[in-house]
C-alpha cells in the first residue's frame, strides 16, 4: 500500500507524506498552506464557515460537493480535488460568478461567513442548480450568518441558478477528470506517523485483512462524529481505517424484494431511492443536518455508531431492515433491531464491520410514516424520532410495529403497544389503549434536547398523529413548505 496522499489542487496531482493521520483539512488549509479564506467557526460540522468543495470523478464525470474541512481528515483528501475559496479567482483576477452574485446582490456583511456560502453555493452551480427558494434553503441550511443577511444571500443563490453559467472549472473538466483517473488508478494507503496508523483500504478484501490485523481500530466513513472526537474530544486515534475509497460499500442496489444500501453510502446518495420507496423516509433525510453533513455522513455510520438518537435507525427497524456484517469469517445477518444491545453496545464482533443494510420494497397494505422533533427544524439532533408501519385488512390490525428513537437508550420497538393493537380494530379506543400502554415500552430521560415528561407525551401524540393521517388524511396534520412537503 502506498505512503503517500494524493490530491488535485489548481490543476496539478499534490503528493504529502508523513503527516498526523487526524489533522484535519482546515488546520491544514490555515496553518500549514496560509489559506485562510477557509473560516473556523464552530469545529464541528454546525456553522459552515470552513465549507470547502471536493470534486471525485463518478461514471466518468466530475462531482462536486460541498463538505465541512473542520471534521473531514487530510487523508480523506487522496483521489480527489479539494478546491477552496482562493482556487475560484478567474485566470485575469475577475471575481468568480458566484462571488460577483454576491457582490452585485449585496449578500455579505461581515464577512466571516461569506466564503462558506460562496463555497456552498459553487456546489450547487456544478450540480443542478434550481432557481427554486425552498431548494436554496435546503442548500443553505448549514451556512450559518450571525449578520443575518439570508435574504440577500438567497437572491444571489437564485440568480446563479438562473444565468446557468460556466467557469474555469467547467473548461477544464476534462483534464481534471484525466487526473482524477490517474488518482484512481493507485492502490490503497496506508500512513504511518508517530506510531499510529491510517489504512484507506480500496476493497471489501482489503479492509477485512487490515480490521483483522487490527481490531481495535476507529472505523471512519464520513467523520460526522469521529471528527468531533478529535476536535471537541482531543482523542488521539492509533489506528484509523478508512472507508471511503471502497467502491463495493458505496453500492446501492435495487433488488427484487428490497434496497440494498452498502455502508459507504452518503445521505446524499440514499436520499432519492429511499424517498422513491418511502416518501416520508425522504424527507427524514431532508432533515439530517445539513447538505455538507449529508454529503459526508453514511447510512452505514449512522447505524454502527449506535446512538440513541440517529434518526435514520428508527425508520430502518419500523421496515423490518436487515444488516449484513462481515469479517474474515465471512458474512453474518442479523435484524437490524438486534444490533443494538443497550446503551453504546452493539453486536458487533471483533474484527467484523457493517457492510450493507437492506430494506424491503412497500407492501402494497402497508402504511408508512416517519416523524423527527427536534427545537429546531434545520441542523438539529432529534429530541424523539418514530416510526409506523401499519398493515391492515379491512379495519382490523394485522401487523404493526412501531420503533422510537431518543425514548431509551438504543432505538427500541414499542413491543407493549404493539401488542395492545394487533387484532383490533384502528379506532380511536384501541390507540387510547396504545397510549397508557407506551409507559410500560419507555422510560425516558431527561436531558438538555427534552424532560422525560415531554418525550413520552410526544411519542403518545405522534402515535395519535399517525392515526389520524390514515384514518382521515385531509385533516391538515403537517405543516407544508413552498415546494409542497408535509413537515413532521
Amino acid at each position: 500500500m502506498r505512503q503517500k496522499i494524493r490530491y488535485v489542487h489548481r490543476g496539478k496531482i499534490v503528493e504529502m507524506e508523513n503527516i498526523d493521520p487526524t489533522m484535519t483539512v482546515l488546520n491544514y488549509l490555515r496553518y500549514d498552506k496560509a489559506l485562510t479564506g477557509t473560516k473556523e467557526g464552530c469545529a464541528e460540522g454546525d456553522c459552515g464557515a470552513c465549507t470547502v468543495v471536493l470534486g471525485e470523478l463518478t461514471d466518468g464525470r466530475i462531482k462536486y460537493q460541498a463538505v465541512n474541512a473542520c471534521i473531514q481528515f487530510l487523508p480523506t483528501l487522496d483521489g480527489k480535488e479539494l478546491i477552496t475559496v482562493e482556487d475560484l479567482r478567474e485566470k485575469e483576477g475577475e471575481l468568480h460568478p458566484v462571488q460577483r452574485a454576491l457582490v452585485d446582490a449585496n449578500g455579505t456583511q461581515c464577512g466571516f461567513c461569506t466564503p462558506g456560502f460562496i463555497m456552498s453555493l459553487f456546489a450547487e452551480m456544478h450540480s443542478e442548480p434550481k432557481a427554486d427558494r425552498s431548494h436554496i434553503n435546503d442548500v443553505l441550511a448549514g451556512n450559518l450568518c450571525r449578520c443575518t443577511g439570508y435574504g440577500t444571500i438567497v437572491d444571489a443563490a437564485l440568480t446563479i441558478a438562473q444565468s446557468n453559467g460556466k467557469d474555469q472549472f467547467h473548461a477544464r473538466e476534462t483534464q481534471t477528470a484525466s487526473l482524477l483517473h490517474a488518482l484512481g488508478e493507485d492502490a490503497g494507503l496506508h500512513l504511518t506517523w508517530q506510531d499510529r496508523h491510517y489504512f484507506a483500504p480500496k476493497s471489501v478484501g482489503e479492509l477485512t485483512d487490515a480490521l483483522a490485523s487490527h481490531p481495535e481500530a476507529t472505523l471512519l466513513a464520513g467523520a460526522t462524529d469521529v471528527g468531533l472526537w478529535v476536535t471537541k474530544q482531543h482523542r488521539e486515534l492509533a489506528t484509523v481505517i478508512y472507508l471511503g475509497q471502497i467502491k463495493e460499500l458505496k453500492r446501492i442496489e435495487t433488488q427484487e424484494n428490497s434496497l440494498k444500501i452498502g455502508a459507504g453510502v452518503t445521505y446524499s446518495a440514499a436520499w432519492a431511492p429511499l424517498a422513491e420507496l418511502y416518501p416520508d423516509f425522504g424527507e427524514l433525510i431532508r432533515r439530517i443536518a445539513s447538505t455538507q453533513i449529508r454529503n459526508s455522513g453514511t447510512i452505514g455510520g449512522n447505524i454502527a455508531n449506535g446512538s440513541p438518537i440517529g434518526d435514520t435507525p428508527p425508520a430502518l427497524i419500523a421496515l423490518e431492515a436487515t444488516l449484513h456484517l462481515r469479517s474474515k469469517d465471512g458474512v453474518r445477518n442479523i435484524p437490524l433491531e438486534e444490533f443494538f444491545i443497550d446503551y453504546g453496545k452493539q453486536d458487533l464482533k471483533p474484527g467484523e464491520f457493517v457492510e450493507t443494510v437492506a430494506l424491503p420494497h412497500p407492501k402494497a397494505d402497508a402504511k408508512f410514516a416517519t416523524y423527527k422533533i427536534s427545537k429546531r427544524f434545520d441542523q438539529d439532533i432529534s429530541a424523539v424520532c418514530a416510526a409506523f408501519n401499519l398493515i391492515l385488512k379491512g379495519d382490523i390490525v394485522e401487523d404493526i410495529r412501531i420503533c422510537y428513537g431518543g425514548m431509551a437508550g438504543t432505538p427500541k420497538r414499542a413491543r407493549a403497544t404493539e401488542k395492545s393493537i394487533i387484532g383490533e380494530v384502528w379506532n380511536e379506543e384501541t390507540i387510547s389503549t396504545a397510549l397508557s400502554c407506551m409507559t410500560e415500552d419507555y422510560q425516558p430521560l431527561s436531558d438538555m434536547r427534552a424532560s422525560e415528561h415531554y418525550r413520552m407525551l410526544i411519542a403518545q401524540n405522534l402515535l395519535r398523529k399517525f392515526y389520524i393521517e390514515t384514518t382521515t388524511p385531509d385533516v391538515p396534520t403537517r405543516l407544508v413548505g413552498e415546494r409542497g412537503f408535509a413537515y413532521a
